[in-house]
């Protein structure tokens, strides 16, 4: 157990990128030089991972610590791949609250808000090139971008993707089934784990009025209950949760801070969990991150008994097609709003966005070198 913490605090040390290099870094790491996992395995596990809500990286780096070690296994990936944006993440959030203004401080803020901009335009346009291939799969993207848009609250941002899986699911009956297709074996998840699942999904808001912590794991617990689609997609499903608890200013700069240290995406919740006044820092940003990653856990190690005759469901791949047309258009929706609208504030944003956008894109300019050169550019601007 010992050696797969150390091995993938290692790796989160390192492992820049967000989720698709996180897989690369693990296929390389535990399939062809540790040999871990087999290369079959790890491909399906990928696939189980992408197809559950949660962070996909995250889960798969639970999937393999789970293969070599057990369950303590699992927590042992989880712990030490998380911890350094954990921490670097709550120590950013504790800071940016105490010290004052000035050029440095603005520069860097500014910076990773640009940076944000050009990391989800790169992602949205990753995502759309893949999950957009028809004219069906446009429409929901369409659809789910603007409802999302001029919605509000949780219902908004979860009720499209319920509905595209509710339409794949049912325009699946229209195409027929070969008997080589069929279903051969029946979905059986381990119960007792999705059980629990369900009793903190619905458990959790009617407790949480009563008590300030179980309030903030609430909030993040539905959250990473519903997040399809990776860290970016956590975006838009946390803030009409947090009005009243941070403001737009400190939401964003904890999205453009998640861009830049290494680790999965979702620890922005430990830098939102340290901001919320009331509670401690350390324990506001442990609690968040906690109730972040534990639904997609939870589904996980629910579903890994399952996982062969889940995808052996051609019923369920249409769904799965839609839902993740769906998880484009929601990230089209926050990609306008909020991230461009407090990231490009004038012309030079704007430019330094494209020029960024195009040496990120076409370039492969390292997200860490391009987070420097924005900051050195924002800073001589402000000087």
């Amino acid at each position: 157990m010992f050696n797969v913490f150390t091995t993938f605090l290692l790796l989160g040390l390192y492992s820049f990128g967000g989720p698709a290099a996180h897989i690369g870094f693990f296929q390389r790491s535990f399939v062809q030089e540790k040999k871990w996992i087999s290369d079959d395995d790890f491909t399906h596990a990928v696939a189980l991972c992408q197809f559950l809500p949660g962070p996909a990286s995250s889960q798969l780096g639970m999937y393999i610590g789970y293969k070599k070690a057990g369950y303590l296994g699992a927590v042992a990936a989880f712990v030490g791949f998380t911890l350094p944006s954990f921490a670097l993440l709550t120590g950013l959030a504790i800071v940016s609250s105490s010290v004052t203004s000035n050029s440095v401080v603005d520069s860097l803020i500014i910076a990773a808000k640009l940076l944000a901009v050009i990391v989800v335009a790169d992602a949205l346009w990753g995502m759309a090139k893949k999950n957009l291939t028809t004219a069906l799969t446009i429409t929901v993207a369409v659809i789910t971008a603007i409802w999302v848009y001029f919605s509000t609250g949780l219902l908004g941002q979860v009720l499209p993707i319920c509905v595209a899986a509710a339409v794949g699911y049912a325009l699946s009956f229209k195409t027929e089934i070969s008997p080589t297709n069929k279903l051969t074996t029946s979905i059986k998840p381990h119960l007792g784990i999705l059980v629990t699942f369900g009793v903190l999904l619905v458990g959790l808001p009617l407790l949480a009025p009563y008590n300030s912590g179980i309030n903030l794991f609430n909030i993040f617990y539905q959250a990473g209950s519903f997040v399809f689609g990776g860290g970016h997609v956590v975006l838009p499903l946390l803030q009409p949760m947090m009005e009243g608890l941070v403001g737009e200013s400190t939401f964003i700069n904890a999205y453009a801070s998640a861009q830049l240290v290494p680790g999965p995406m979702f620890t922005m919740a430990s830098y939102l969990g340290a901001s919320i006044d009331g509670i401690h820092p350390v324990l506001g940003s442990l609690i968040a991150t906690i109730a972040v990653f534990l639904p997609g856990s939870l589904l996980l190690f629910a579903f890994v008994p399952a996982w062969k005759a889940l995808f052996e469901h051609q019923r369920l791949k249409q769904s799965i097609t839609l839902v993740n047309a769906c998880v484009v258009g929601l990230l089209a929706s926050a990609f306008v709003s909020p991230i461009i609208t407090s990231g490009v504030k004038t012309g030079l944003d704007a430019v330094a966005v494209v020029i960024g956008f195009i040496a990120f894109k076409y370039f492969k300019c390292p997200v860490w070198l391009l987070a420097i050169l924005l900051f050195i550019s924002q800073y001589f601007i402000m000087i």
